[in-house]
């Protein structure tokens, strides 16, 4: 009789304790390619998009987030998550230099090759759990809960990448989460069907495993955007079925917060509408610093354009070797000074890495909104193309704005933080988090916030 008293004394007790109290969770939402116009200003531009507007309304944002050289995906991304620049955090571009295409087309999919913590890192650190669903560089990354961002082939849902997701990601998760949900988006499914699939996997995964901090990544806008341009319909159509995956992004964090959660909406870069197009690597050859087999395929190189959209570093083979940099030189100057160049500015060295960017190219070439660079090594140099939207160039260009979006409690509702920093990003969302990014380049926003 006294071992059943005292278990029913802390049965007792165990019941009428209260309840331990719930962390809210802090979701980290990136929108690939939304311009802050495309929130700020949608009444004028005729979008649909009430649930991005509540964010304006109701928290803090920023007029204009000035990205990073360049303004591609995976250095944007990286830099939110570490406050760094992409000189010092080592996500330079989306792929590495690859000039005879050994790689693949691989990216820089991998967590190892960031150099300075992340925002999982330190949250990890301090003994909270975070969860990720298709964040870029995330394969191996310090996430207890992670479904990474991977694919090897162009082909939306490819059994084999499925596999290799299962493989990379935490292992069993992705096969409980099937299990519920139905396949996962594998291989390069990137459209809006995609993202909405995968916000039934974030929903469940908030709803499971309920991390502190939780990182996802919608791509559909982005996507629509390559294949058209800022303000077409079909763009449109996107970035407004986008705003209902908000809406319940923003209702299941609310919900496994007991009502409570600080979500910040975050963008990668802008886009802007392309008419023409600059073949950096087709210059190159003529002046014959890039030998080609029978077959146009490059089999030798002194200099090598590196990467395509709106800006490229020009890298060398041999980095002391001054006369094929004086011929590169020459080669740009000569574009630069043809009439309506395409050419914006041109960077040398020094001043690719004082911008934070490719600080091993000899030269980096940004182009003008209307322009894009490409690669490919045949016809003109410069000519007409079919409209397109693009991005990747110089932060300078306003049509490379990045969005930034806060809401949650403490955050100040309607408090406009005018033109603010990327690197700022994650310094303040680790001070919300009760934590520190030593390395971060970027300013704690709203430091009176908590």
């Amino acid at each position: 009789m006294r071992t059943v008293g005292a278990l029913l004394i802390i049965t007792f007790a165990a019941a009428s304790a209260p309840a331990a109290p719930v962390a809210e969770p802090l979701l980290l939402l990136s929108i690939d390619g939304l311009h802050p116009d495309y929130v700020l200003d949608a009444e004028r531009l005729g979008l649909k998009v009430p649930n991005l507007r509540r964010f304006a309304r109701e928290g803090a944002f920023a007029r204009a987030v000035t990205g990073v050289l360049p303004t591609v995906t995976y250095a944007s991304h990286a830099t939110i998550v570490t406050g760094a620049s992409p000189a010092r955090h080592g996500i330079v571009y989306n792929s590495p230099f690859d000039p005879l295409d050994l790689n693949r087309d691989g990216w820089y999919w991998y967590a190892e090759d960031l150099r300075v913590p992340t925002l999982w890192d330190v949250a990890a650190e301090a003994g909270l759990e975070v969860a990720s669903v298709d964040w870029p560089v995330t394969v191996g990354a310090r996430i207890k809960w992670n479904i990474v961002q991977f694919w090897r082939t162009d082909e939306p849902d490819a059994v084999d990448d499925r596999k290799l997701s299962r493989l990379l990601s935490t292992p069993g998760l992705l096969a409980e989460a099937e299990g519920v949900l139905g396949p996962y988006p594998s291989g390069y499914a990137y459209d809006v069907a995609a993202d909405r699939r995968r916000v039934a996997f974030n929903t469940w995964l908030l709803e499971t495993r309920r991390p502190r901090l939780h990182l996802t990544y919608l791509s559909g806008l982005d996507e629509e955007l390559h294949l058209t341009w800022p303000g077409h319909p079909k763009a449109v159509a996107a970035l407004e079925e986008i705003d209902v995956l908000v809406g319940e992004l923003r209702a299941a964090a609310e919900r496994v917060g007991h009502g409570k959660a600080t979500l910040a909406i975050v963008s990668d870069h802008g886009h802007a509408r392309t008419t023409r197009e600059l073949r950096l690597n087709e210059a190159l050859r003529a002046a014959g610093l890039i030998l080609l087999d029978a077959r146009g395929r490059p089999t030798g190189w002194k200099a090598m354009a590196w990467g395509s959209g709106g800006s490229s570093a020009i890298m060398l083979k041999d980095p002391s070797d001054e006369a094929t940099r004086g011929a590169v030189r020459d080669v740009l100057d000569g574009l630069a000074a043809l009439p309506d160049s395409p050419v914006l500015r041109i960077l040398d060295r020094e001043g690719a890495r004082a911008a934070g960017g490719f600080p091993d190219a000899a030269f980096v070439v940004g182009v003008k909104p209307d322009a894009r660079i490409t690669t490919r090594l045949e016809g003109p140099v410069l000519g007409p193309a079919l409209p397109e939207g693009e991005h990747g160039h110089l932060p300078e260009v306003p049509e490379m704005d990045a969005s930034f979006f806060l809401v949650g409690p403490g955050v100040p509702a309607g408090r406009d933080l005018g033109r603010i920093d990327m690197r700022d990003i994650a310094p303040t969302l680790a001070g919300l988090l009760g934590l520190r990014l030593p390395a971060a380049e970027g300013r704690k926003l709203l430091e009176a916030v908590r």
